[in-house]
């Protein structure tokens, strides 16, 4: 990677109290922002070609998804189209992945990650084994093959190695087909520690795959065994994504996931509640109490046809939340963003739903409600630093500098203030007026080309023709 430099100015930049002027940020050598100005002279400083605002942390990922993106969208017959046919489809895709092609795929996504505006990725890998189950000879080998696709792209990686240990609630066997995803309680936690700190930018964290995927007495243990590695870091978690897994934990359990999960484990802070796409209102409320956060995936739960999550009454009970790619059908965070409001709109029937609650910005009944673009993209950015567990997402100090720089005569931005800037960018799809990507104080995308994309795109194109010549 290039372009760094331990002083940066900008002549617009969005700080966590608003946006300031004239900005130079100080970074020491782990690319950390130690110190901000405002209101400096350009004078012989490294300047940084337009706006700057925190890059986008992407808090659920499945990497090896991008490569099966299109082959799920046929149907017909007797088979009903819905997550558990698209699952069938998964299943028979992964099982012909090497390791190779793991990281091949891996790189690939990343860059194309990191050229729309995601600086972070925390990775819910699922994928451990060999084709028919066994082991490698490093447990690990896979979770490192994506660790390197990280490392060539340059985004910053929080690989969540995921326990997956049973086929289904009340202790189903696993199938066939998931003999891939399992590994004992003591393999899961060696490799969460095996990765830990792996660089500045690489760490780990614990994901829990499901409920039904894994048991309550399986889940004490692996949470025991983590805090012993990890006391402070994220834990994630599927949960309540589909119709179908409410009501089998029902009948299971006697409660809905949310509930049960609530009422089993010590959800706090650290904890992401991926999709929690069907709760009542009472589960929203404790969930929301508890400081965990709602990663939500809104093209790939539009793509699956999970459902709308109740983004109105979680914000209303102070809910933190962050995007995710989840597999990979869209890397945009604009994307997301906007399928994040646009659903609320279609359920409601009303137009400015995410700051619809919000209190006027100076108190005054008269002014305007927040911006929107702002209030999606800043809320975002903070629910998904806390569920990589890194200090990123925002520019401040003892933050890493993790940010975009957007090209203010772009069409797409010509002639905005500050006010509707964000707006502007979250809601126009007209171009991208992204120049430049930094992580870590290293500017990893310049002009919309990253300078390892090349050779990581030829090794891709090779692998989608070894995967599709198989099917």
């Amino acid at each position: 990677m290039s372009g760094t430099a331990d002083r940066l100015w900008c002549p617009l930049c969005l700080l966590p109290n608003g946006w300031a002027e004239r900005v130079l940020l100080h970074l020491d050598d782990a690319g950390t922002i130690r110190r901000i100005e405002t209101g400096v002279p350009a004078g012989g400083h490294a300047r940084l070609p337009g706006v700057v605002i925190p890059g986008m942390p992407n808090l659920h990922s499945h990497a090896f998804q991008r490569a099966m993106a299109g082959l799920a969208e046929r149907g017909g017959g007797s088979v009903k189209a819905d997550f558990w046919s698209w699952r069938q489809t998964m299943y028979s895709f992964v099982s012909r992945l090497t390791p190779e092609q793991v990281e091949a795929i891996s790189a690939h996504l990343y860059v194309e990650m990191v050229k729309a505006g995601y600086t972070g990725v925390a990775e819910f890998h699922y994928l451990h084994n060999p084709p028919g189950g066994g082991r490698y000879g490093d447990v690990a080998e896979l979770a490192r093959r994506v660790a390197a696709g990280a490392a060539a792209a340059g985004i910053r990686l929080t690989l969540l190695p995921v326990l997956y240990r049973e086929g289904g609630f009340g202790g189903a066997p696993l199938g066939n087909a998931q003999q891939r995803f399992k590994l004992e309680t003591v393999e899961w936690a060696g490799t969460i520690a095996a990765l830990a700190g792996a660089s500045p930018t690489q760490t780990t964290g614990a994901a829990i795959h499901s409920l039904r995927a894994v048991s309550p007495a399986d889940m004490t243990d692996a949470l025991a065994a983590y805090d012993t590695i990890c006391p402070e870091g994220p834990v994630h978690i599927h949960i309540a994504e589909q119709e179908r897994e409410v009501a089998e934990c029902l009948a299971w359990s006697s409660r809905r996931p949310v509930e049960w999960l609530l009422d089993g484990a010590p959800i706090d802070r650290r904890w992401t509640l991926v999709h929690a796409t069907h709760m009542t209102a009472e589960e929203s409320k404790r969930a929301a109490a508890t400081g965990a956060i709602a990663g939500l995936c809104p093209t790939t739960e539009a793509n699956l046809g999970d459902g709308v999550f109740a983004l109105p009454d979680w914000l209303a009970e102070g809910g933190c939340f962050g995007i995710g790619s989840d597999s990979n059908v869209s890397l945009d965070p604009r994307e997301e963003l906007r399928w994040l409001e646009y659903a609320q709109r279609l359920v409601l029937r009303r137009r400015l739903v995410a700051n619809g609650a919000a209190p006027a910005s100076s108190g005054d009944a008269s002014s305007s409600p927040p911006s929107l673009g702002a209030v999606l993209w800043l809320g975002a950015a903070a629910g998904g630093s806390r569920a990589m567990g890194q200090p990123c997402g925002a520019l401040a100090e003892g933050r890493a500098a993790d940010f975009l720089v957007l090209d203010p005569e772009h069409p797409t931005l010509a002639a905005h203030r500050p006010d509707t800037l964000l707006d502007a960018w979250v809601f126009t799809n007209a171009g991208s007026a992204l120049r430049e990507v930094w992580i870590a104080g290293q500017r990893v995308v310049a002009d919309g080309h990253h300078p390892g994309e090349d050779a990581i795109r030829a090794r891709f194109r090779t692998v989608m023709s070894q995967l599709m010549q198989s099917l």
